[in-house]
């Protein structure tokens, strides 16, 4: 089942910066989309884009539908905050919060007004279960999030999204400051997220990519070269500057 449709979408900043030119996308449910092509080519943009937080950006020129759930969230009618609950996202740096690993993972909730005890510590749990955290730090929930590794605050970042019970997790290159360890991590826990969530990343290399994406977008130039399932793309893609990139000929 569609989750994400994109009809015709064009963005445009006012400095010039990476653009989107007509981009046609339909995005399965349940699936991990991985976004690839080189630097600039308008992964980070496209991402940002669907929870709107290109709205904070300079943008001289948007056009275009953007459908999640059959709701264009580009109407201006669209509850932003609402959309942000539904549409999560993690960035390639960790950014816990200057708060304790509790504090940090519901925080979300607690903006939104729960006060209620259990039903913090039950998201909390489930959350830093979910991101393959909880083992770690379970007894270590009132330590600052400062006090953890990278690659911990990095998962602690997907439970802070977790928490809020999103629809749809986006990540913008999640693992490029991790090491080996902590990214097979957090590769093996969006596999297992995938059977409840829809997931969308721009990995850090073609390698990520092969190994955990179901379907494939290759960026380039701020158009979709190609859009096919990742074995697809990976063997025998039907245009020659996809088959140029994933064979390391540029990029």
């Amino acid at each position: 089942m569609e989750k994400i449709v994109v009809e015709n979408f064009s963005l445009t900043y006012s400095d010039g910066a990476e653009s989107l030119q007509n981009i046609n996308l339909k995005i399965n449910e349940h699936t991990i989309t991985a976004l690839i092509g080189p630097a600039g080519g308008g992964k980070s943009t496209f991402l940002r884009a669907m929870n709107r937080l290109n709205d904070l950006a300079d943008v001289a020129a948007l056009s275009g539908h953007l459908y999640i759930n059959g709701q264009d969230v580009l109407d201006p009618k669209t509850n932003v905050i609402q959309l942000r609950r539904t549409v999560g996202i993690v960035f390639a740096r960790p950014l816990p919060l200057p708060l304790t690993i509790y504090e940090n993972v519901s925080f979300g909730l607690q903006a939104a007004g729960e006060r209620r005890k259990a039903v913090l510590d039950e998201a909390v749990e489930r959350a830093l279960r979910q991101a393959q955290l909880w083992d770690e730090v379970y007894d270590r929930l009132g330590d600052s999030a400062f006090a953890i590794s990278g690659g911990q605050q990095q998962r602690l970042c997907i439970a802070r999204v977790l928490a809020l019970q999103p629809e749809i997790i986006l990540l913008d290159e999640p693992t490029s400051a991790l090491d080996p360890i902590s990214t097979a991590k957090i590769e093996t826990s969006l596999l297992e997220l995938k059977e409840k969530y829809t997931i969308v990343i721009a990995p850090h290399n073609i390698q990520q990519a092969a190994r955990i994406a179901d379907d494939v977008a290759f960026f380039l130039q701020g158009e979709v070269v190609e859009f096919a399932p990742a074995e697809k793309i990976f063997t025998t893609p039907k245009d020659r500057r996809t088959l140029d990139y994933v064979q390391g000929r540029f990029g």
